[in-house]
């Protein structure tokens, strides 16, 4: 029996690997305790997919646990032994807005869970595959110290710059304003690399962009596609925070970034960093994915303007994937920015357009 544990697994990415990971024939333990209600509301309650995971894949096993609660992860752990062959750890407190809030609920959630888990995967299941899902805010505001020029719909980096096909792991994480979600991702992130290179264990760690789907919970604080279709259906408003609306994100589709997690847990690799997301194949400006939406929805988006943008946030991020794809060819992306927003459309537009 192949075990693999999966945290967050009725979010975004943590549904999309429980998914994939069951299909592969492995027999799947989600960790979900449900705190993107407690985080922003009911609308953001991932109950929903809990629900239809149980409902579709037989091989799934669920447990309404606190990542931070060592005891009670430890007999998760114990349960399993030595048949889990990966943890995918996705469960996070992932907005670095709300994290203003409650920067204690933020860290333990962030770092001190991330904690839990690696040392529960050190006394359990030492040599299996522990991938982690970080965080492009590692590198704190320093992307908007990039020669960026300002075009029509977008801000874009100077051709020149060597970081014209996406920003890699070499940029610092040092010297810049994190947000405090982003400080308590560095700490995960880095643990997960340090129980890698310091023990030897097969660690991964995965810097994400924006992560998106049609699984996706999306909330004002979180959620940036899933939210702003959400709101092109309904005809709530939608806030643009700052930068012209010309703040560019490159964004990843749920299947892509899992496909990339399994192409690491088949051949991994010791306390290993990628950046992820769409890079050059799939990214966009906010008023780019606004003129999208309301070209699908053929509604009119409810929009206000904020001159302020929202602390640490990025002017313009695209991934370099030059690393990763180099380590694993085999991969390749297969969703585009209008390819998402049609999907994530025609998931929402009954259940919203009728809720």
């Amino acid at each position: 029996m192949a075990v693999a544990i999966v945290t967050g697994s009725a979010g975004l990415i943590g549904s999309e690997t429980v998914k994939f990971f069951c299909d592969k024939g492995f027999d799947v333990v989600g960790i979900d305790n449900n705190f993107r209600k407690t985080f922003f509301g009911e609308d953001a309650s991932t109950e929903w997919n809990r629900q239809r995971l149980e409902a579709s894949h037989k091989n799934y096993t669920h447990y309404d646990a606190d990542i931070r609660d060592h005891e009670g992860i430890s007999k998760i752990y114990g349960r399993y032994g030595k048949d889990i062959k990966a943890v995918i750890h996705c469960a996070a407190q992932p907005s670095h807005d709300w994290a203003a809030s409650d920067p204690y609920m933020d860290f333990t959630v962030n770092a001190n869970g991330t904690l839990v888990m690696l040392e529960n995967f050190r006394a359990h299941c030492p040599d299996s595959v522990f991938i982690f899902t970080s965080t492009n805010k590692v590198y704190g505001d320093t992307p908007n110290y990039l020669p960026l020029v300002e075009l029509e719909t977008r801000w874009e980096i100077d051709p020149s710059h060597a970081y014209n096909d996406g920003i890699d792991e070499t940029m610092s994480i040092d010297h810049t304003k994190h947000s405090l979600f982003g400080a308590s991702k560095v700490a995960a992130d880095v643990l997960v690399q340090e129980y890698g290179r310091y023990f030897g264990f097969k660690t991964g760690v995965f810097r994400g962009g924006c992560l998106t789907g049609p699984s996706h919970s999306g909330t004002r604080l979180h959620g940036f596609l899933s939210y702003l279709m959400r709101c092109c259906i309904t005809g709530n408003k939608y806030f643009i925070y700052g930068y012209k609306g010309k703040q560019v994100r490159d964004n990843i589709h749920s299947y892509d970034l899992v496909n990339s997690l399994w192409h690491f847990f088949e051949k991994p690799r010791v306390g290993e960093v990628y950046n992820m997301g769409g890079g050059r194949y799939s990214n966009c400006s906010m008023l780019e994915a606004i003129h999208l939406c309301e070209e699908i929805t053929g509604k009119k988006l409810n929009c206000e303007y904020d001159e302020t943008n929202r602390i640490g946030d990025h002017i313009w991020w695209i991934s370099g994937l030059k690393k990763f794809e180099q380590h694993y060819p085999d991969w390749k992306m297969t969703y585009d920015v209008p390819r998402i927003l049609k999907e994530i459309y025609e998931t929402q537009k009954d259940v919203v357009e009728t809720a």
